[in-house]
C-alpha cells in the first residue's frame, strides 16, 4: 500500500488490511492477538517496524509485541515505561486526529524518558513530508466504548510504528488508515483480554468445582463414618428443626433407621424435662447436655454441639449437630452427687440433704409478723391461705418493711396442742431404743443390718414425696408436708408398729423400739431450730415412757 498515490489505493491493499483485521479477531490467545496486531502493521500498512505498547494493570506499559527487526524485538521486547513518560509523548507533537505524530525536531527532548525505543540512522531528509529515522508516530488503542478522542475512553495501548516503506510521512490515507487499524486492534485486544479473563475464571471455576467435590466427598466420609452422632437438620422456617440426614452412629445410638429418624425433629426426641434446654441452645456453636428418647422408649443422656452449614449464596440453610454419647459420665456424675447428698449405708438423704430441703421450704421472716395479712384472707375465703402444697400467701403492701418476703409462701402448722384443722410441715425425730445392746451383743454387722431394714420400712411407712433421712447412728428424721396434729401422731404410730417388728440380722431375730418427736416447721426458723424443737419432743416422749417399754424385746 505504501507504492499508491492517494486517493489511489489498490484493491490488493485493501484486502491486505482486511485480512490483517480478520487475523487479529482469530487469534487463539492474547499473546497471539498483540502479535498479530505487529505483524499486521508491518504487513498491511507498509511500515517496516512495529511495536505493541500494552497497560498492565500498575498503569506502566510493557513492550508486549514486536515486528519488523528481530535484533530490536530481542532487545526491547518486555521492557516496561512508565505511564508518566507516555503521558507525556502523547501529549506533544502533532495530533493527526486520535493519532500523535513527534517530528524529529521534538524528538531529542524524549531521549532521556524510559519508553523503550529503537534507534535508527539514515539521511536528512530532502523534501518536506520524507520521513526522518528520529521521526515517531504513535497510535493510541482506547477500550471499546470511546467516543474519539486521545483523551477518552480507556487507554490499553500505544501502537508505535516507524520507517514507512514509500519513505514518506503518511498521507490523509495512511493516517485513516492507521487510526482504523489501532480502533480495531483495541476492540481484537478487549476482547482476547476477555477472553483469557473468561478462560482463566473457567479454569479456576473447575478447580473450585473440584475442591468443592473433594471437600463435600470429604465431608460425607466424614459424616457417615464418625463414631459419633451427627445428623443435619433444617434451619429456619416452618420446619425448622426436622432432620434430614443422620449417619450410621446417631441411628446404633438412639436404635431408630434412618428413615424414621427423618420423621422427627430433637425436640419430638428430648425428655419432656430438657425442652427448655434444647430451645434455649443457639444454634450457632451452641452446646446442651440432655436426654434422647431411644426406640425402647428408654432415654439416653447425650451432648449436643450444634453449627450451622451456610450457603453461599442463601446465607445459613442448615444445621448441623454432633451427638456424643455421656450416659456413663451422667452416670458417674449422678453417682457422685447422690454420694455427697446420701448415706452410704442406708441410701437416705444425708443430714447436709435434710438441711437443705428443709431451709428451701422456710424464710427469715416470721409469719406471725403481719397477722392481719392472714386474717383478711382468712375472712375472705373462710379458711387459712394456703396452696396445694400447705403454704400461706402473704398479702401485704409493698410499702411494708419486710417487702422482700411479700411473695413468699410461708410455712403455717397446727396451732398449739390443740388440734386447729391446720395442716403443716411435719418434722419426725426418731431415735431407735435398743440399738446399743445390739451393737454391744452381735457387733456392728448386725447393728448394720438393723439400720438398713429400718430405713427399709420407714420408706415404705411414708407417702410419695415426703423425705426419710439419716442424721447419723440410730437417728432418723422424717419431713411429711401437709398434715395436721392428728396426721402427724397416726404416722408416728404406725412407723413405731413396723419398727418394732423382729428384723433378721446376722442369722437371728432381734428387736429394736422406737421414740417420736414431732415438730412443725415454721418461717423464721432456721433448720437447725426446727429439728432441736423435734428433738426435744422426742426426749420428753421417751422419758414419759418406763424403760421398760422403750424397746419391744
Amino acid at each position: 500500500m505504501e507504492t499508491e498515490s492517494e486517493p489511489y489505493v489498490r484493491l490488493a491493499s485493501l484486502r491486505q488490511l482486511h485480512q490483517a483485521m480478520a487475523d487479529m479477531n482469530t487469534a487463539r490467545s492474547l499473546a497471539d492477538t498483540l502479535q498479530t496486531v505487529a505483524d499486521g502493521a508491518v504487513g498491511a500498512l507498509g511500515y517496516e517496524l512495529a511495536c505493541v505498547n500494552l497497560v498492565r494493570p500498575d498503569g506502566d506499559l510493557v513492550v508486549a509485541a514486536f515486528a519488523g527487526n528481530s535484533a530490536a524485538e530481542a532487545l526491547i521486547t518486555g521492557r516496561t515505561g512508565s505511564r508518566e513518560s507516555w503521558d507525556r509523548r502523547l501529549s506533544m507533537g502533532e495530533h493527526w486526529g486520535d493519532l500523535v505524530f513527534i517530528p524529529h525536531t521534538e524528538g531529542w527532548v524524549l531521549d532521556d524518558d524510559d519508553v523503550p525505543q529503537w534507534y535508527t540512522d539514515g539521511p536528512a531528509p530532502r523534501f518536506e513530508d520524507e520521513w526522518h529515522p528520529a521521526d515517531r508516530l504513535f497510535a493510541p488503542m482506547y477500550a471499546p466504548g470511546a467516543q474519539g478522542g486521545a483523551s477518552s475512553g480507556e487507554l490499553i495501548g500505544v501502537l508505535s510504528v516507524d520507517r514507512p516503506r514509500n519513505g514518506r510521512r503518511p498521507g490523509a490515507w495512511g493516517r485513516e488508515a492507521l487510526q482504523m487499524y489501532a480502533f480495531q486492534a483495541a476492540i481484537a485486544i478487549s476482547n482476547a483480554r476477555l477472553r483469557s479473563n473468561m478462560q482463566r475464571a473457567l479454569v479456576r471455576l473447575e478447580r473450585e468445582q473440584q475442591a468443592l467435590r473433594a471437600s463435600e466427598e470429604s465431608f460425607r466420609q466424614a459424616f457417615e463414618y464418625a463414631p459419633s452422632g451427627m445428623a443435619i437438620a433444617e434451619l429456619g422456617g416452618d420446619q425448622h428443626g426436622r432432620i434430614l440426614r443422620t449417619n450410621d452412629a446417631l441411628c446404633r445410638l438412639l436404635g431408630r433407621p434412618a428413615s424414621a429418624m427423618r420423621r422427627y425433629s430433637f425436640s419430638d426426641l428430648v425428655h419432656p424435662e430438657d425442652i427448655g434446654t434444647l430451645l434455649r441452645t443457639s444454634p450457632e456453636g451452641g452446646r446442651a447436655e440432655l436426654r434422647l428418647c431411644r426406640r425402647d422408649n428408654t432415654y439416653l443422656w447425650v451432648s449436643l454441639r450444634n453449627s450451622v452449614v451456610a450457603d453461599a449464596a442463601d446465607g445459613p440453610r442448615f444445621l448441623l449437630t454432633h451427638v456424643e454419647d455421656i450416659e456413663e459420665r451422667k452416670r458417674r456424675e449422678l453417682q457422685l452427687a447422690h454420694r455427697a447428698s446420701h448415706d452410704s449405708l442406708t441410701g437416705l438423704p444425708n443430714s447436709a440433704e435434710l438441711r437443705s430441703r428443709l431451709s428451701a421450704r422456710l424464710c427469715q421472716r416470721p409469719q406471725s409478723a403481719h397477722p392481719a395479712a392472714v386474717d383478711s384472707a382468712d375472712a375472705a375465703y373462710g379458711h387459712p391461705a394456703f396452696d396445694t402444697l400447705g403454704h400461706g400467701f402473704d398479702f401485704t403492701a409493698a410499702t411494708d418493711p419486710y417487702d422482700a418476703y411479700d411473695h413468699h409462701v410461708h410455712t403455717v402448722a397446727p396451732d398449739g396442742d390443740r388440734d386447729d384443722g391446720a395442716k403443716g410441715l411435719a418434722v419426725l425425730f426418731c431415735d431407735l431404743d435398743g440399738f446399743k445392746s445390739i451393737n454391744d451383743r452381735f457387733g456392728h454387722n448386725a447393728g448394720d443390718a438393723v439400720l438398713i431394714e429400718v430405713a427399709r420400712r420407714l420408706s415404705q411407712g411414708v407417702r410419695d414425696g415426703d423425705t426419710v433421712a439419716r442424721l447419723g447412728g440410730d437417728e432418723f428424721v422424717i419431713l411429711a408436708d401437709g398434715l395436721g396434729r392428728a396426721d402427724a401422731e397416726d404416722l408416728a404410730v404406725r412407723l413405731r408398729n413396723e419398727i418394732i417388728q423382729p428384723i433378721r440380722a446376722e442369722g437371728r431375730a432381734v428387736r429394736v423400739g422406737a421414740s417420736f418427736g414431732i415438730g412443725w416447721a415454721h418461717c423464721g426458723m432456721t433448720a437447725d431450730e426446727v429439728l432441736k424443737s423435734a428433738d426435744e419432743r422426742m426426749y420428753v416422749e421417751k422419758r414419759s415412757r418406763p424403760k421398760q417399754h422403750r424397746r419391744a424385746g
